[in-house]
């Protein structure tokens, strides 16, 4: 009796088991089919001055793998940026010191990012993403900092031209020879051009603390470690560090980090403007980002090209700069200005060339300005800015373009005054030009602790034009 129950129970059984691996089969199917296969560890085939060869499948372009040796203990971290053979080359993000052909090359599977959130205000970070200060004491019941961030690449795409609000309205910075004849707009990106030791840093730090963004994100891209300290704690005010995110990689730091810290400033600031927010993105200097990527472009055997620039230079630079300015739907804006180094006038430098056609405006710095103690050393008339026309009022542009033109007038007779060959009386408007000469001057110079109110400062332009 018990054996014929059970015989039906057991068939039963089989029958929903049957039932449950035909269901399970085909999704295992798919499954396999989406797995991608790859061998994870490579070794390292040679060492060439500044680049790896590894033999690693299966990597790509932009990849983040790290280095580890056996013998020495040593891990580094490297991006992948070509291919020779069958061996893929990578530029090590850190100092070689201690690898050998012996160290592993671990494929991470993803390309590199950089964990951002709001706890990076008032920090100093690497372009790791490591934190170069001294982290502040957490406050009573506030959560752990790594739980307040995430993690966004490196390279990321800029937004769809479609998608980008117009840019409307003003930038104050402080600065009154840019507020009132170059004005910045809001999500408009400016090159600072200048040789060295024209004022660069002095003027940057004062357009930090005189900026009205609610973020300021720092790039300084292979600065001097000594400048780094005294622009931190000297120049900037603590209410400054307060709003500030600085990205730091000294002239000492493998080309690849140099190159990174460039493009990690750019993805904290996105992080910024995609919560709405109006940020302020400084990056001094491009011209040193452009020579890491020469270092980079030249070693992995790329053909120089203009004054030893590689081609994939000149694809990277506009990669970089139009990921700045506004955003879409969440209304924020990345108002990017890009120090540019340059000889003389800049016409024969070709990442100058570059970038001038390139970003909205430029601003330029005058080493005769510097000589004679005028700072900030901004050569009025041979700046602009292209956006001015469409976020200044009707009132402001005249009286701008009344000082420009008293500005050109002087220029113009300036040699004649003083060899004393100008009459007074030969031409009114130059007349104009020579009373108003000190005044405008007085307006134009500006101590890097001075900051001026936007709407002061379009009242003293207008006590001038009139």
């Amino acid at each position: 009796m018990s054996t014929e129950r059970s015989a039906p129970d057991s068939d039963n059984n089989n029958g929903n088991a049957l039932t449950a691996l035909d269901d399970l089969l085909p999704r295992l199917g798919e499954r396999l089919a989406r797995t991608e296969t790859r061998q994870i560890n490579g070794r390292v085939r040679r060492i060439r001055g500044l680049l790896i060869h590894a033999s690693i499948e299966g990597v790509s372009i932009g990849e983040l793998c790290y280095l580890r040796d056996p013998v020495s203990g040593r891990r580094i971290a490297a991006e992948v940026i070509g291919f020779e053979e069958e061996d893929a080359v990578l530029s090590p993000i850190g100092e070689l010191q201690g690898l050998s052909t012996r160290s592993e090359v671990i494929a991470t599977g993803r390309a590199q990012g950089v964990a951002v959130g709001d706890s990076l205000l008032g920090r100093v970070i690497s372009p790791l993403g490591e934190w170069l200060d001294t982290p502040p004491a957490p406050s009573s019941g506030s959560p752990q900092t790594a739980a307040t961030l995430r993690e966004v690449p490196v390279h990321a795409e800029p937004p769809p031209p479609l998608t980008r609000q117009l840019i409307e309205h003003p930038l104050a910075l402080g600065v009154r020879a840019i507020d009132a004849l170059n004005t910045v707009a809001r999500g408009q990106r400016v090159g600072l051009f200048g040789e060295p030791g024209v004022g660069k840093s002095s003027l940057l730090s004062a357009i930090v603390k005189g900026s009205s963004a609610e973020v300021v994100v720092l790039g300084l891209v292979g600065e001097r470690g000594r400048e780094v300290r005294e622009l931190l704690d000297v120049q900037l005010d603590a209410e400054a560090r307060r709003r500030t995110v600085c990205v730091v990689s000294t002239s000492d730091r493998p080309a690849i980090e140099r190159a990174r810290a460039a493009l990690v400033a750019t993805s904290v600031a996105e992080y910024f403007r995609d919560q709405g927010r109006d940020v302020l993105l400084l990056v001094d200097s491009l011209t040193r980002f452009a020579r890491a990527q020469r270092e980079i472009g030249l070693a992995a055997g790329e053909p120089p090209t203009r004054r030893g620039y590689p081609p994939s230079l000149f694809a990277a630079l506009p990669r970089l700069l139009e990921r700045a300015g506004p955003g879409g739907a969440s209304g924020g804006t990345i108002t990017a200005i890009y120090t540019v180094l340059t000889e003389g006038d800049g016409t024969l430098d070709p990442v100058a060339e570059e970038t001038r056609a390139i970003l909205d405006g430029h601003i330029v710095l005058s080493a005769d300005l510097a000589r004679r103690d005028h700072f900030p050393a901004i050569d009025v008339l041979a700046s602009r800015s292209r956006l001015m026309e469409t976020v200044a009022s009707d009132d402001h542009r005249r009286d701008a373009g009344k000082i420009r033109d008293l500005m050109a007038r002087y220029r113009d007779v300036e040699l004649l005054l003083q060899v004393g060959e100008y009459r007074e009386g030969s031409d009114a408007a130059t007349d104009e030009a020579i009373r108003k000469h000190a005044a405008i001057n007085d307006f134009l110079r500006q101590s890097r602790d001075d900051h001026s109110d936007f709407t002061e400062t379009l009242k003293r332009l207008r006590e001038i034009a009139q």
